[in-house]
């Protein structure tokens, strides 16, 4: 069973910089786009990172130039530096990633979601 597990959410003070984690876990053959979404409080979830197998990435224009999606294919996480912090980017922040287990087709498998508070 695939499994993806996040971390690195919390709390920090404007201007601040936090990193988030996401593991994949399980018998994958192959993990294909890494996508990080958010969510805030009575909003949509939207897509605020997208980084392909290949490495090529793409950003919402309102983290552009702030955050940085990377990832280690050798240790299937995905990563999230996010800095300059601002408190519009306070959120639930969800790892997604299209996950092709041994012997099954790419499906989309979604992490549990990490707490980011921006706040003085």
């Amino acid at each position: 069973q695939v499994q993806l597990v996040e971390s690195g959410g919390g709390l920090v003070q404007p201007g601040g910089s936090l990193r988030l984690s996401c593991a994949a876990s399980g018998i994958i053959f192959s993990i294909y786009t890494m996508d990080w979404y958010r969510q805030a409080p009575g909003k949509q979830r939207e897509l605020v990172a997208t980084i392909t197998s290949g490495g090529r990435t793409n950003y919402a224009d309102s983290v552009k130039g702030r955050f940085t999606i990377s990832r280690d294919n050798a240790k299937n996480t995905v990563y999230l530096q996010m800095n300059s912090l601002k408190p519009d980017d306070t959120a639930v922040y969800y790892c997604n990633a299209e996950i092709q287990a041994t012997g099954g087709v790419p499906l989309a498998y979604w992490g549990q979601g990490t707490q980011v508070t921006v706040s003085s």
